[in-house]
């Protein structure tokens, strides 16, 4: 039993991703050219706004009517507080998905005096993929006449609105902003759909114009631009891109199927939506663990991050993930990156450990395994995997390290050179070595640098033997075998 439902739970969703890499730009929907300048046709508005209370964040019970101003006292609207829209996005079963509730009752453990309002496009958003696509036009303009409508009716600023969309809802709400009168302080697109977007103009997507500010969390950009589920390029004044925004750490198939062993088969959907959801636990993750906020740090390329050569947090080089994340506005998109754990809460701490090797015999190795160890005032964490792509003799190699623990202050490190494997036969006949004099160090967290001096002035690391190791060094070291590459 649990084995068929599984299989049609992937059934279903097969069929998301083939309507997603069949979807064309060229279907699009028709939006009669009328309303927003002239008198507002309520009538016409298909979607339904739904003000969520913190007590039933699952139920809809009392809908805010465009044109029925009764309904916002029926439902109890504070006109003082913030309001967040969530706009949901594609759906196979025509119903909400689990994360709708989580995100509503998050919203409101954050902020409890506020109204967190649900779109229900769900009629439109059930249709074949490329005609729900051509849908958020449709949907945009009646959200947009909603915020239009309490802004006159009721004077209420959209200085306080923020507006949430997932997958084709982050389209949506980007089209709703370029139609407001009054433009609205955030858009936060959670991985923004993009077969039908990738390469569409910016007046039918999300776009850096149609909020003050746009903040956009992409989580599942595999696969060539046209085909890949989440969009690509950069939509937002700042585009995060955790774990280079391809694929999810936990999102593997071994890590779904444990899961449905132990909760059972009420998310067996995670099973292939896993990377493109991650996005919305993302940012329910910044909601809830405000005291642990995730940062990103910008970065022209996941490969040069991958490096540990952009944990800099000088000009808005850094901003945190989310929520409370600083509303840089800058002249062009900003590119960021981080590392990620595979559930909550999913902060790490990011270092960039630089290494020059030394050695008297030209070597060159590629694709290397280490272990690198780090030992701090408040705990430690051991045996990090880390794989250069390069080593050479007399040259310095820079790499990025993350830890889910906070360690503290860092005080000891260790580094081991792992065997490739036991079919190795080269490393049987040939024994493997360099010297090393220091380590150089770079917290992201903190932005400390460091430098860690062998304990016995020159430590010969050798694949396949035991750790070396190395201690905060006691006087200034000079500067002549590495220089610092901590800038992007």
């Amino acid at each position: 039993m649990a084995r068929g439902a599984l299989l049609a739970a992937l059934g279903l969703w097969i069929h998301y991703l083939a309507a997603l890499c069949t979807a064309t730009a060229t279907t699009q929907a028709t939006v009669p050219r009328s309303t927003i300048e002239t008198k507002r046709d309520f009538e016409g508005i298909q979607s339904k706004f739904s003000l969520r209370t913190a007590d039933e964040p699952d139920d809809d019970i009392c809908y805010l009517v465009p044109g029925q101003e009764d309904t916002m006292a029926r439902c109890n609207f504070n006109h003082t507080s913030k309001t967040f829209v969530v706009i949901h996005g594609w759906t196979v079963t025509g119903m909400y998905e689990s994360w709708v509730p989580k995100l509503v009752d998050a919203l409101y453990k954050r902020e409890p005096d506020s109204n967190v309002v649900v779109v229900d496009w769900l009629s439109r958003a059930q249709q074949h993929y490329p005609v729900s696509a051509a849908y958020t036009k449709l949907v945009g303009k009646d959200v947009a006449i909603f915020i239009d409508w309490m802004e006159e009716q009721f004077n209420y600023p959209l200085d306080n609105l923020h507006l949430l969309g997932y997958s084709l809802g982050a389209h949506a709400a980007g089209i709703a902003g370029s139609l407001t009168k009054t433009k609205i302080n955030r858009i936060t697109g959670l991985d923004p759909a993009g077969p039908n977007f990738e390469y569409a103009e910016a007046t039918t997507r999300l776009s850096p114009d149609d909020a003050d500010f746009v903040d956009v969390l992409h989580t599942y950009t595999r696969g060539s631009p046209d085909r890949s589920i989440g969009i690509q390029k950069p939509v937002g004044h700042i585009d995060i891109y955790p774990n280079g925004g391809g694929f999810q750490p936990g999102c593997n198939l071994g890590e779904a199927l444990r899961l449905i062993a132990e909760k059972g088969l009420a998310d067996v959907d995670q099973l292939v939506k896993c990377s493109h959801e991650r996005s919305i636990h993302l940012f329910i993750d910044s909601l809830l663990y405000e005291d642990k906020p995730s940062l990103a740090y910008r970065c022209n390329t996941k490969e040069t991050f991958e490096k540990g050569l952009c944990l800099s947090c000088r000009k808005n080089r850094c901003n945190n993930l989310g929520y409370t994340v600083n509303k840089v506005r800058a002249k062009r998109n900003s590119k960021m990156y981080l590392k990620t754990r595979s559930q909550m809460p999913y902060k790490v701490f990011h270092y960039q450990v630089k290494v020059h090797f030394f050695g008297k015999v030209n070597v060159t190795k590629t694709n290397q395994p280490f272990l690198v160890s780090l030992y701090g005032t408040a705990d430690e964490s051991k045996n990090i995997a880390l794989i250069l792509p390069e080593i050479s003799t007399n040259k310095t190699y820079s790499s990025l390290v993350y830890t889910e623990i906070n360690i503290g202050d860092l005080l000891m490190l260790t580094l081991q050179w792992e065997k490739e494997s036991i079919f190795s036969w080269s490393d049987w006949w040939t024994s493997y070595a360099f010297d090393i004099q220091r380590v150089r160090v770079k917290a992201g967290e903190t932005q400390k640098k460091m430098v860690f001096c062998s304990r016995d002035g020159i430590s010969h690391l050798t694949k396949g033997k035991e750790a070396v190791v190395f201690v905060k060094c006691t006087a200034k070291p000079n500067n002549t075998d590495t220089g610092d590459q901590s800038r992007p």
